[in-house]
């Protein structure tokens, strides 16, 4: 049964709004809090990272990146287990698995070891933003999913946001190798918090079947609207978190010249640019629905604002200036509040879940080889006297992914569906 579909079961208790929010969605969004907190850290810690171990540009992509593979690779048995066995156990087993991915990376002394630590804390917390929106809909009526939705990911603004000047500050008390012991520790918390505090709702009805669940799946990657979605979607998401979990901070060092204090204050206020963005995007598609205006449209206009904040980076037009960074994380997430909702809407509720992680497969697939090739092109260069990327290497890294969610916005706008007065189709426009 998916998401969805439960939602139309009844409450089993009655319990109330404020109960409900301390003890189920304070828990998830401490969740997905850590999710994006491990998700950015990399971008404060990277020039650490570099100089101790001594790793190129590629070696520090494909080490980030590892957390995105690992998170995609298990988006669709996530959708079966969070159906089968509900939000609550599975996300208590995987942020214990995020925690010995913690572990592990902090006690790490070499690439591989840092790798398979990053790739467990992918797979650790992979379930976070699914089972939290599972647990809304399960444990919140209809009319309030879309604020619980945004405050969700506002959660998870605000971990992006601490994983930049406060990291910074704790890295004063200690390394990162003592900074991931201590996120171990905290994920542990959380876990149990889940475990313990999370009340266990009970599901009516007769499960699917995995054969059925594995012929939802088909029916979604086999349907025009998702192929229309994916190339503008991935592209322009998947650039966006490859930048703003890792390679922004390299940037801001190299090209803008910027300390590694100035380094983290910007990235906090993007953070917390991000985090705003996520919950006007929430309010803003309420507005704009009355008025007819359609997630499509939306999606559209996000990602033009979005490439051309990009290309205001990628050719270098206010390279002294904090606030094309500041504007960048509004737009650069803006896009996950509307094309998962305008995919989930052109399938029958029953596909909601599934829908969901097949698009998160692939732009978390999307994120890992955004944020390797960023690496490998930028290692065509050679370092300046300062052990400094170039500014045109950049240039040419970020302003490759930018053509590319070009040629995605053409293709969506080209290939989307067109069937008159069909939901898919009106969702689309």
């Amino acid at each position: 049964m998916s998401v969805s579909s439960e939602a139309g079961l009844g409450r089993p208790q009655q319990l109330g709004l404020l109960r409900v929010i301390l003890t189920v969605y304070l828990p998830f969004a401490s969740g997905y809090f850590l999710s994006y907190l491990y998700r950015s850290v990399n971008a404060v810690i990277s020039g650490r990272l570099t100089g101790e171990l001594g790793l190129a540009a590629s070696d520090l992509g494909l080490l980030t990146a590892a957390y995105f593979f690992s998170f995609a690779c298990f988006q669709l048995p996530l959708g079966v287990l969070l159906d089968r066995y509900g939000p609550r156990r599975v996300q208590t087993v995987l942020l214990l698995i995020a925690a010995a991915g913690a572990v592990v990376f902090a006690l790490g002394d070499g690439l591989a070891q840092l790798i398979a630590g990053r790739a467990l804390i992918g797979l650790g917390v992979a379930g976070c933003l699914m089972a939290s929106f599972k647990a809304v809909t399960l444990w919140f009526q209809q009319d309030r999913w879309p604020l619980l939705n945004g405050l969700v990911l506002a959660a998870g603004g605000l971990g992006a946001t601490v994983a930049t000047e406060p990291v910074e500050l704790a890295l004063a008390l200690t390394d990162w190798r003592g900074l991931f012991l201590a996120l171990a520790a905290i994920t542990v918390v959380v876990a149990l918090a889940i475990l313990l505090i999370v009340p266990e709702r009970e599901r009516g009805g007769r499960p699917s079947t995995l054969g059925e669940q594995l012929e939802g799946v088909r029916r979604i990657y086999a349907s025009r609207i998702f192929w229309a979605l994916v190339p503008m979607t991935a592209a322009s998401l998947s650039t966006a978190l490859a930048i703003h979990t890792l390679w922004a901070g390299p940037w801001l060092r190299d090209v803008a010249g910027l300390t590694q204090p100035e380094v983290a204050r910007v990235l906090l206020l993007t953070a917390l640019s991000l985090t705003v963005g996520f919950v006007a995007g929430g309010i803003l598609a309420d507005r704009l629905r009355r008025l007819g205006v359609g997630l499509g449209a939306l999606l559209i206009a996000d990602l033009l604002i979005f490439g051309a904040l990009e290309a205001v980076i990628v050719f270098r037009l206010a390279v002294d200036s904090v606030w094309p960074w500041i504007v960048f994380g509004f737009f650069s997430n803006l896009g996950t509040v509307y094309a998962y909702p305008l995919l989930a809407k052109s399938f029958p509720l029953a596909y909601a879940g599934r829908a969901n992680t097949a698009l998160n497969l692939v732009i978390f697939f999307g994120v890992f080889a955004v944020q390797y090739a960023i690496g490998w092109i930028l290692d065509l260069w050679p370092l300046t006297d300062d052990g400094r990327y170039p500014a045109e290497a950049y240039s040419v890294a970020f302003g490759v992914f930018l053509a590319l969610q070009a040629l995605g916005i053409l293709w969506y706008l080209l290939f989307r569906p067109r069937a008159g007065g069909s939901g898919e189709a009106q969702e689309a426009r």
